[in-house]
């Protein structure tokens, strides 16, 4: 008999890294279940997917589809956390909490967990986590905070990873950027990274193409820092932004690139796939953690801005240099542990 699972997180948002992980998700999830996949752009993830969704958006819509589900799972993200608003970390307990009551299975799969900053948050996730079925964390220290709080539970990779990998093809190719808008960097404080993108791109005659990872929060990224006057002319004339609809379409442009400067932990993830060398600027831990396994260079955000000289030599240093292929499969490898979850659901 087939179960009906519906599949919590921040899809139809139009931020690839969520369509990625929803990707990713499906493709892991046994025949044997049906899948009922929680979306904002309802339309397009139905399209895109061929699957049944329902307003995301919506606490009641959503609790009526747990109440005619046989399992909830938590996929992909960083859920449990309080950065957004207690708010919303309230919403997925009460979930989670139904879900038990209905002796319904809750599984967390390839879950980040955190910040929980607030006294209350840590309290309440101490209480919930017992409850949950069986997790899967996509990261060491999430595990860690999890065993702080009394769970102990296997970690692996982000499951992006298991996507499929692309043979890249750019070397020469143009420099591609994925950075979103972020507290860390107001104004001025963009101008190192600029210069120093400004600087290899002319010194390696290369074209530089801006991709807005986030539709919403990325897409007036570039035309915001031109109106600022931030960005040096010569990189003005060496930029054009390149729409990308799909983290396939993004895969797409990575192959061909020479280099991708990626801020978004996904991005990261998809260009490494891709074969694509690349370097990271770290807004996250999350992101700097990835970057480590990468073995690829990073500069963390939260710390004094280098000046541009030096970051224009770190990313020359990898420019046409991609990561080696047994590090990503050693990577991609262990994500197996998140598709041994969903076999639970079937057992």
């Amino acid at each position: 008999m087939t179960k009906t699972v519906l599949l919590c997180g921040y899809y139809g948002e139009h931020n690839l890294g969520d369509d990625a992980l929803l990707a990713a998700l499906l493709k892991q999830l046994p025949s044997a279940l049906t899948p009922l996949v929680t979306a904002c752009d309802r339309v397009e993830v139905e399209s895109r997917h061929g699957v049944t969704t329902v307003q995301r958006r919506s606490p009641r819509e959503v609790m009526a589809a747990l109440g005619r589900s046989d399992a909830l799972v938590f996929g992909g993200g960083s859920l449990l956390q309080d950065s957004t608003s207690f708010q919303s970390l309230l919403y997925y307990a009460a979930l989670i909490l139904s879900a038990r009551l209905q002796r319904k299975p809750v599984l967390l799969w390839a879950q980040g967990l955190g910040p929980l900053r607030r006294r209350r948050s840590r309290a309440l996730v101490r209480a919930l986590l017992p409850l949950i079925t069986a997790i899967s964390w996509r990261d060491a220290d999430s595990a860690a905070l999890a065993r702080q709080l009394g769970r102990v539970d296997t970690h692996a990779a982000d499951a992006v990873w298991s996507l499929p990998r692309q043979q890249w093809l750019g070397r020469g190719g143009p420099i591609v950027v994925c950075w979103r808008p972020t507290d860390l960097l107001q104004s001025e404080g963009w101008r190192p990274y600029l210069q120093a993108l400004s600087a290899l791109a002319e010194a390696s005659s290369r074209e530089v193409l801006w991709v807005p990872f986030h539709q919403d929060q990325d897409q007036t990224l570039l035309a915001d820092l031109t109106a600022e006057g931030l960005i040096p002319q010569a990189l003005v004339a060496r930029s054009r932004q390149v729409k990308a609809d799909t983290p396939q379409e993004a895969m797409a442009l990575f192959r061909s690139a020479s280099l991708v400067v990626a801020m978004r932990l996904h991005a990261l993830i998809l260009a490494a796939l891709s074969g694509a060398p690349v370097a990271a600027l770290s807004y996250d831990p999350k992101v700097q953690a990835c970057a480590e396994q990468i073995g690829c260079p990073c500069s963390d955000l939260a710390c004094v801005a280098p000046q541009g000289q030096l970051l224009r030599e770190l990313w020359s240093e990898v420019i046409d240099l991609p990561p080696t292929s047994e590090r990503i499969s050693a990577i991609a490898a262990s994500t197996e542990l998140h598709h041994q979850l969903l076999s639970r659901l079937v057992q």
